[in-house]
């Protein structure tokens, strides 16, 4: 029997500040991406399906449970007499045009013709440079920069609410719904509060309810930060509506929320006070829906659009003219659609305990209880990446989307030597494609400052960004001296662009997206790459390993980088026959290019093209380690991987977070899963929150995303054009399955495996090509094969078709 897939997935546009990119639509040709998305039904098992908890949460970072919708989020504290949501507007930002006189996106502000070639020299005379001499004379103090700004609060106060949680108390986030809850019972009434982001009407909807009629009643109300940066707020009430409205005192940035009500029952009122709150009285149930924006767009130089109130207004009209049920059907339809794509089965037990007291028990994953963890995580990766990544709005920062202060930790910004590419990390491989649009779009949007930034710092063609930057186009510098210098970043954020069309196969996308950011990122490598007098090959310099060392010149991550860019522009360049000068020049620079590849004293891969690695330095970057993952230039079982792990051994399993989070994508590229299980068992005993935030500290979400990578890359992996079965997985796992993860070249994978070997491969092709499978289940260790766009093809049983086999 043969079983065909559904077409192309539907991308669902939202409305907001910034227009939907169009980057992740499906090519119509025969080659394009068809993903499988006929589950829309979740896959994930119910007894896995919640973060809760028995007492409402006294601490944002620790305990508070986020929902969000891209552009929208809140985080949700269960609290009984006041409930508090923290809100968040993603593109609610200080600093840019406005913030300062002439705004210079980081470029420097004074004249230095002949500074860069000034410290190449000296690095080629053969002196290694202090990080604070190189910062200061080519650093400057950031102006303008800014950072994410708290929306303020939400508060529900509830009279005669207990004083104490009652035993009944429950505080839930449902993943596969994406719906937070908080249910008690109090003095014989069920009282149950309700809360979700949705993404296809463009706001955040809450319901309160009883089982006793009347017996609904609080007053809704609005706080912010009085400082300086939203001093001219302004709340009202009237007709059923609370409307925030203001400009951000740092560079006037229009904001509006606007909280419409509406109640059920007999008696029920909702009255608005002059004080700018609304009180409910005697209501059987009331909801809310609540939209924001900013007059913000990612148009350079002004970064401006339009006032947000017309935008504000239409959502919250829409919203309300449909029943709760309605609002809250659409938002689980369109949540499930992407997160019932992916289903884990690590032979769990799901105790009856709340999530922090199952982390708090968690031994190392020893016991059937720790893999409803592990499994959980895993999800809640999938989760968080959703709700804060969907087309229309800034892509996930390093809080993803949520924030309570107005000087957040590190900005929540954009942090581009790793953060911002990790959280998309797990976006393909793990059947969430469509929330790259928003990367996408951030990138493309780089281009414009980031060409005058290669113009002016450097002279060169192409676009440049250095180590972080804003939404307002800061492609430049600052001087911070372990952290300000790295224009190989936009070379990085172009991997992704490529990533998904390997993915995907849209030489559409190809063409129209990718492409472009590739070519000129490349053209700025191509101008400034420069001979190494001491071997005649091309290096990168100044050359600076993130974030320790000293400044030289070859650093074998910023070789990896741009040997990364070309290649992947080389391939790029062939597929759409750009034209053949490009292409020679390409060919010819990577010829003569340093591969950032040497074997040191001690049998570790060098950091520096010179051998200074101390076998004692466990810092947590393992920056020379990115030709392994996430690049594909470094294969297992060779002496390149057997150096990697010389050095990965020795930089140990500590480190922050997001550190351990990538040390598990790189032992399962070594093909050693029972280390990555060590390493994700590290992150969950010590870098892992009570509501399963990752913390740095403090709390930063790129260790989510990237757990969540590595658990993909234990199980499947296609970096090298071959789907590899169950190539890392660790004896933690002997058993299980799991369903709908993507590899490169078009195709959903389901795998079922028992005494740790695979028992049942199940793929199905979302485009037309050859395509190579690796698993002991097959004859001799795999098989090549021609696959039809749309059909299945299931080894382990009687199969639905048998492949061509070359």
């Amino acid at each position: 029997m043969r079983t065909a897939v559904g077409g192309a997935a539907a991308i669902a546009v939202g409305s907001g500040a910034l227009a939907a990119t169009g980057a992740a639509a499906a090519d119509a040709s025969d080659t394009a991406d068809t993903s499988d998305v006929s589950a829309v039904t979740s896959l994930w098992s119910p007894g896995l399906s919640s973060l809760w908890y028995t007492a409402p949460a006294d601490d944002w970072e620790r305990e508070a449970l986020p929902i969000g919708n891209g552009a929208l989020g809140a985080t949700v504290f269960g609290t009984l007499a006041s409930e508090r949501l923290q809100l968040n507007e993603k593109t609610l930002w200080t600093g840019g045009p406005g913030s300062v006189q002439g705004y210079d996106h980081g470029n420097w502000r004074d004249a230095r013709p002949g500074a860069i070639t000034a410290v190449q020299d000296r690095i080629d005379a053969g002196t290694r440079l202090d990080p604070e001499a190189v910062a200061d004379e080519l650093g400057q103090p950031k102006s303008g920069y800014g950072a994410h700004q708290t929306f303020g609060d939400l508060h529900i106060d509830v009279p005669d609410a207990p004083a104490t949680p009652p035993d009944t108390y429950r505080r839930a986030l449902d993943l596969a719904d994406a719906v937070a809850t908080v249910a008690y019972t109090h003095e014989r009434v069920r009282h149950r509060r309700e809360f979700f982001a949705s993404y296809p009407d463009g706001v955040i909807v809450g319901r309160l309810s009883a089982d006793r009629p009347g017996s609904v009643a609080f007053t809704l109300r609005h706080t912010s930060p009085r400082d300086d940066f939203t001093a001219t707020a302004v709340t009202t009430a009237a007709g059923g509506r609370l409307t925030v409205r203001g400009a951000l005192a740092d560079n006037g940035l229009r904001f509006e929320a606007q909280i419409h009500v509406r109640v059920n029952g007999r008696s029920a009122s909702a009255t608005a006070n002059s004080d700018g709150t609304l009180t409910v009285t005697d209501a059987d149930s009331a909801w809310f829906v609540l939209a924001a924006g900013t007059d913000y767009a990612d148009t350079y130089p002004d970064y401006r659009g339009e006032d947000p109130h017309a935008a504000v207004t239409r959502a919250i009209d829409r919203a309300g003219e449909r029943r709760y049920e309605s609002l809250r059907d659409r938002h689980m339809s369109d949540h499930r659609a992407l997160f019932g794509r992916v289903a884990l089965d690590v032979r769990a037990e799901v105790p009856d305990v709340p999530t922090d007291q199952l982390l708090a028990d968690y031994t190392g994953g020893t016991t059937a209880t720790d893999r409803a963890l592990e499994a959980l995580y895993f999800q809640y990766g999938r989760y968080l990446l959703i709700a804060s990544s969907r087309p229309g709005s800034l892509p996930a920062n390093l809080q993803g989307l949520w924030n309570n202060s107005t000087s957040p930790p590190w900005s929540a910004d954009y942090h581009v030597n790793i953060n911002l590419q990790m959280n998309y990390w797990p976006a393909e491989a793990a059947n969430l494609a469509e929330t790259t649009a928003p990367y996408d779009r951030f990138v493309e949007a780089l281009r414009a400052p980031g060409r005058r930034t290669a113009k002016e710092m450097f002279g060169s063609r192409g676009w440049v960004v250095h180590n972080e930057t804003n939404p307002y186009g800061f492609t430049g510098v600052h001087d911070w001296a372990t952290s300000f210098w790295f224009p190989e970043a936009a070379a990085w954020l172009t991997q992704q662009l490529y990533e998904h069309y390997r993915f995907g196969g849209s030489v559409a996308y190809l063409r129209s997206t990718a492409y472009p950011v590739m070519k000129e990122a490349a053209e700025f490598w191509l101008d400034n790459l420069r001979t190494d007098p001491r071997d005649g090959t091309l290096v990168v310099t100044p050359s600076y390993s993130p974030e320790h060392g000293d400044f030289t010149a070859g650093a074998a991550m910023s070789q990896q980088i741009v040997h990364d860019l070309l290649t992947n522009t080389l391939e790029a360049a062939r597929t759409l026959g750009d034209s053949p000068a490009f292409r020679a020049e390409l060919e010819k620079t990577l010829a003569d290019l340093d591969p950032g590849l040497r074997v040191g004293s001690w049998g570790q891969l060098q950091e520096w093209k010179a051998d200074l690695d101390d076998p004692k330095d466990d810092h947590r970057h393992v920056s020379h380690l990115y030709a392994l993952h996430p690049g594909r230039q470094i294969e297992p079982g060779g002496a390149w991987a057997d150096a990697a792990k010389v050095s990965l051994t020795a930089r140990g399993d500590g480190g922050t977070g997001w550190s351990k989070a990538w040390k598990i994508n790189f032992w399962a590229r070594l093909r050693d899963g029972d280390h990555a299980h060590r390493m994700l068992a590290e992150q969950l005993k010590s870098s892992t929150l009570p509501n399963l935030w990752d913390t740095h500290p403090p709390f930063q979400i790129d260790g989510n995303f990237g757990a969540t990578s590595g658990i993909v890359e234990m199980l499947l992996q296609s970096q090298y054009d071959v789907i590899e079965v169950l190539p890392a997985l660790p004896a933690a796992w002997p058993d299980g399955s799991v369903r709908g993860l993507r590899a490169r070249g078009g195709a959903t994978v389901d795998i079922e495996w028992a005494d740790g070997r695979a028992t049942r491969l199940a793929l199905t092709a979302s485009r037309t090509r050859r395509l190579t499978v690796r698993s002991d289940l097959l004859p001799d260790g795999g098989t090549t094969f021609k696959a039809i766009a749309g059909r299945r093809y299931v080894w382990g049983e009687q199969p639905d078709r048998t492949p061509d086999r070359t």
